[in-house]
C-alpha cells in the first residue's frame, strides 16, 4: 500500500488537499504539508461554484464552523454588468431553468418575448437585486426541498450533485487557508515550515526526496504539487510541458486589493459580480469584513500601471490605503496533471483566469478524483491516465466556456473587446456556435465532459451577453399552445416577488446566524 503522501505547498490548494486526503483514508495514510513561510499566497477574496458545499459537507463542517472565520458570505451567482452595453445587467444564477411541454423556458421566452431574460425566466436574480439571503432567520433554505448544504454535513461528492444547489460562498482565501490548516493537523496531518531546496529523483525520474532547509530530507510515495504558477515538483522537477490557453483568451494579469469597508446591508450583495471595463473586467466579492477586488486585464492593451489606476477609480476613496497586489496569471493547462509519482493540484495544474469562479473548483475537482485514482504500490498506469483525462477535459471545457463570453458579449466599443471577436476558436467550438444561432444549446451541444457547468448556463449567458442570439424561437413552438409557458413566466414573477418579501437580507441572516 502507499502509506507516504507529501504535499508541497500550503495555501488554499494545500490544505484543501490534505484535509480531504486525510478525511477520505484516515490513518491508512499519512499526509504531509511542506509550506513556506518565504512564499505568499495571492490570498485574494474567493468566489466559488455551489459544488463546494460537498467539500465542507465531506469534512463534517457546518457552515457555523467555519464561515465566520473566514469572513464568508453567501453566493447566489454572478451579476454581469456593461458587458452587453454600458448600464446593461444580467445574471448567471446557481438555478435550473423551467420547462414546459419539453422545452425550456429559454426557448418559451424567446418565441414569447419579455423585458429581460433572467428576470423573466428565474427566480435568483430578483434576491440579488434585493441582497436577500438565501435562507430564512429560521435556517431553512429557500428551496426547502434541497439540502441545506451546511446545516447537516455528511460525506458527499460532486458526483451526488444531481440537482442544482441554489448558492456557494464567498470566503477570504488566505483565512479559509489557515481554518484547514488548524482543522488538518488536529485531525492527523503533518505540518512542516520549511523551504524545498530541491527535489530529488530516482534513476526512474520518480521523486524520491526533498530537501528542505532546516528539515533535512523528506521522503514519500506520493508527491502533491501545490506550488501554484511555480509548479515547482510538475514543470520544473518532472519537465511536464505547459499548454496555453492565450492563443484563445485574452487576459493574464490582475492587480487586487482588499478594501476593508463598513458592510453595511446595502453592501453586502449574494453575488459575485463582474464588471467589464476597456481591457478587461473587475471582480467585485462582498465579504463579511471588506470588498475584495481586483482588474483582470490583457497585459497587450493595458499596463500595470492603467489597470491599477482603474482599479482604484473603481472603487474610490476608500481605496486610497489598500495595497495592490500585481498578479501575473499562467492561463492553461500541464500537458499531463500526473506523470510518475507526482500530481499537480490547483493553480500548478492549470487556471483559466477568475472569470467564473473556477479556481477553488479545480481544487475540489482535483483532489476528489485523486480520490478515485489512488494508486497503489503497482502505480497501475491506467489510473494515471484515467486522472489527467479527467482533468483535462474538465479544464478545456471551462476553456470553452470562458470563450463563449467573450466572443459572445455584444461589446465592440475597444480595441480589446473588437479582439476578443477575432481570435481563434478552440476545436469544435465554432460548430457548436453555429448550431446555437439556429437552437439553444441543450446537453447535445454543449462539450460533452463533465466540466461544472450545465446546458441552462450556456443558455444564460447566450441570452445575457446579447451578440449571438438564435435567428429566431424554434419553429415547434408556433404549433404548441403557450399558455402553460405563460402561466409559467407568472409563477416566477410571483415567487420571486414573494420571496423578496419573506426572506432577510443577507447582512441581518449573518448577523443573526453566527
Amino acid at each position: 500500500m502507499l502509506h507516504n503522501v507529501v504535499i508541497v505547498g500550503g495555501g488554499t490548494a494545500g490544505w484543501m488537499t490534505a484535509t480531504y486526503l486525510k478525511e477520505a483514508f484516515g490513518e491508512r495514510i499519512s499526509v504531509t504539508v511542506v509550506e513556506s513561510a518565504r512564499v505568499p499566497t495571492i490570498g485574494v477574496g474567493e468566489a466559488t461554484f455551489s459544488t463546494v458545499r460537498h467539500f465542507f459537507d465531506y469534512l463534517g463542517l457546518a457552515e457555523k464552523d467555519w464561515m465566520p472565520a473566514c469572513n464568508a458570505t453567501y453566493k447566489l451567482g454572478i451579476r454581469f454588468e456593461n458587458w452587453r452595453e454600458p448600464g446593461h445587467v444580467f445574471y448567471h444564477p446557481f438555478e435550473r431553468l423551467p420547462k414546459v411541454h419539453g422545452f425550456t423556458m429559454a426557448d418559451w421566452w424567446l418565441k414569447l418575448g419579455g423585458e429581460q431574460f433572467d428576470r423573466d425566466c428565474l427566480v435568483i436574480p430578483a434576491l440579488c437585486d434585493a441582497q436577500r439571503a438565501p435562507k430564512y432567520l429560521d435556517g431553512q433554505l429557500f428551496e426547502r426541498a434541497l439540502h441545506d448544504g451546511g446545516g447537516r454535513p455528511r460525506r458527499s461528492t460532486m458526483a451526488e450533485q444531481d440537482t442544482q444547489f441554489p448558492y456557494a460562498y464567498h470566503f477570504d482565501a488566505a483565512r479559509l487557508a489557515g481554518f484547514l490548516a488548524g482543522v488538518g493537523t488536529r485531525r492527523g496531518v503533518h505540518r512542516v515550515l520549511d523551504d524545498v531546496l530541491e527535489v530529488r529523483q530516482d534513476e526512474r525520474g520518480w521523486i524520491s526526496h526533498l530537501v528542505t532547509r532546516e528539515h533535512g530530507e523528506i521522503s514519500g510515495d506520493l508527491f502533491v504539487d501545490c506550488t501554484g504558477f511555480r509548479g515547482l515538483l510538475i514543470n520544473k522537477a518532472m519537465q511536464v510541458p505547459f499548454q496555453s490557453y492565450q492563443e484563445y483568451l485574452p487576459n493574464n494579469r490582475a492587480v487586487a486589493l482588499r478594501v476593508p469597508t463598513d458592510m453595511a446591508e446595502s453592501r453586502m450583495r449574494p453575488c459575485t459580480t463582474a464588471t467589464a471595463q476597456d481591457s478587461g473586467w473587475i471582480w467585485t466579492i462582498p465579504l463579511t469584513d471588506r470588498i475584495g477586488t481586483g482588474y483582470v486585464y490583457a497585459e497587450d492593451f493595458c499596463s500595470p500601471e492603467e489597470a491599477e489606476k482603474t482599479l482604484r477609480e473603481f472603487v474610490g476613496p476608500e481605496s486610497a490605503d489598500a495595497e495592490a497586489n500585481h498578479i501575473g496569471m499562467r492561463i492553461g493547462r500541464n500537458e499531463t496533471s500526473w506523470v510518475r509519482n507526482c500530481v499537480a493540484i490547483g493553480l500548478s495544474s492549470g487556471f483559466v483566469e477568475p472569470l467564473e469562479s473556477t479556481g477553488i473548483f479545480f481544487i475540489q475537482y482535483g483532489v476528489e478524483q485523486l480520490v478515485k485514482h489512488f494508486p497503489d504500490e503497482s502505480w497501475r498506469p491506467e489510473l494515471t491516465a484515467g486522472y489527467n483525462r479527467a482533468i483535462a477535459r474538465c479544464l478545456d471545457g471551462v476553456r470553452d466556456f470562458l470563450v463563449v463570453h467573450y466572443r459572445c458579449a455584444a461589446r465592440a466599443d475597444t480595441a480589446y473587446w473588437k479582439a476578443t471577436k477575432e481570435r481563434p476558436l478552440p476545436d469544435g467550438l465554432a460548430e457548436r456556435l453555429e448550431s446555437w444561432s439556429v437552437r439553444l444549446p441543450d446537453e447535445t451541444s454543449v462539450y460533452p465532459y463533465y466540466h461544472g457547468f450545465e446546458p441552462y448556463s450556456y443558455n444564460v449567458m447566450l441570452l445575457g451577453l446579447g451578440g449571438h442570439l438564435p435567428r429566431r424561437s424554434l419553429p415547434a413552438l408556433d404549433y404548441i399552445d403557450d399558455a402553460a409557458a405563460r402561466a409559467e413566466l407568472v409563477r416566477v414573477r410571483v415567487q420571486a416577488a414573494s420571496l423578496v418579501d419573506a426572506l432577510p437580507s443577507q447582512h441581518d441572516y449573518l448577523k443573526s446566524a453566527f
